[in-house]
């Protein structure tokens, strides 16, 4: 029983690097030490070693390097325990799989993970490399029920939420660029889209996806992606955790999109976007319906709308475009 094997992990996973007997954890499920063995052996199949020494028990020295159902559940805390989780070995795009099930009834909220996408894509219909094994290909499902003039600054408040979760976990420095790419040095590590169905009044149903690039090998990108991709990995020079990682970013996001929902989000949006923004006070180009405007990027107000200051000090706001960074910065 999955139930049975969660229980071990979680037990295992509190007690690290800690021993636990095998007594304990039979008595906790009611089953026999035999039986706990069995379900520890099925666990060895899927990736995991276990070490066990006499009178002490087993503990956990190596788990799977791919996304695990289990695991990560074993890793969600308090009522986050039970949310809803569909991992696919394959699937065209998360986005399309989560908009499905919306279609079809499923209630709200859940997330949509993958090992791979067929037809990953971003924004403006750019594809996205959905490949490697180790990264994160998650959609998380809503249904708000809120007004579609507040969602401007949606994107951005999930970006900034996912580069803090990535500075407190990897131990790193990411950036944000307006208005949904992750970057390390003008490298691109990860890439939202937020896409909803609207009422006349109101959110009906809102998909927020996320493509991260966790453990992609370093010299394992396409020709065309070698120098404009990069993975956590490669930074931190160490593979990462990724069932932890994504056990992080759904108590994450969850949070976050309670605040948004509640308004809660508007004490900390400024300061935090302020804080992992790479545009701000760089010359940048904005690309918006054949129409190119230049200018120093200026941050973004409440709603999201991207500022830039003109040549003569004029500040225009712009809800969407493509932005590039001019000069040495255009690598962005």
């Amino acid at each position: 029983m999955a139930d049975t094997e969660l229980v071990i992990l979680r037990e295992l996973l509190a007690h690290e690097p800690d021993y636990v007997s095998g007594s304990a954890l039979a008595a906790k499920l009611g089953l026999s030490r035999v039986a706990i063995w069995l379900h520890m052996e099925k666990l060895r199949t899927q990736g995991f070693r276990f070490e066990a020494a006499r009178s002490r028990g087993y503990r956990l020295v190596r788990r799977p390097d791919r996304l695990h159902l289990t695991l990560i559940r074993a890793h969600l805390q308090g009522r986050r325990r039970e949310f809803p989780i569909l991992l696919l070995d394959e699937v065209d795009s998360t986005n399309d799989e989560a908009a499905r099930q919306l279609a079809a009834g499923r209630i709200a909220p859940f997330v949509v993970l993958a090992h791979r996408q067929t037809h990953g894509r971003g924004r403006l219909g750019r594809s996205w490399h959905s490949e490697a094994p180790g990264n994160l290909y998650a959609s998380f499902a809503f249904r708000p029920k809120i007004s579609p003039t507040r969602m401007g600054a949606f994107t951005l408040w999930m970006g900034v939420n996912v580069c803090e979760l990535i500075a407190t976990v990897a131990q790193l420095a990411p950036g944000i660029k307006w208005p949904n790419d992750i970057l390390f040095d003008g490298r691109k590590a990860g890439g939202m889209l937020t896409e909803a169905r609207i009422d006349a009044d109101q959110i009906r149903d809102l998909v927020f996806g996320l493509g991260l690039n966790i453990n992609g090998p370093v010299h394992g990108w396409p020709a065309d992606l070698a120098r404009r991709a990069v993975s956590l990995s490669e930074k931190t020079k160490a593979s990462l955790d990724v069932n932890y990682f994504t056990a992080a970013l759904i108590g994450r996001v969850l949070l976050a999109y309670d605040h948004f929902v509640d308004g809660e989000h508007t004490k900390t949006f400024a300061d935090l976007w302020q804080r992992f923004d790479v545009l701000r006070g760089h010359p940048i180009a904005l690309l918006q319906s054949g129409r190119r405007i230049a200018g120093i990027a200026a941050g973004v107000d409440d709603e999201g709308s991207l500022l830039i200051r003109s040549a003569t000090g004029r500040l225009q706001r712009f809800h969407a475009g493509d932005v590039t960074l001019e000069k040495s910065d255009a690598s962005a």
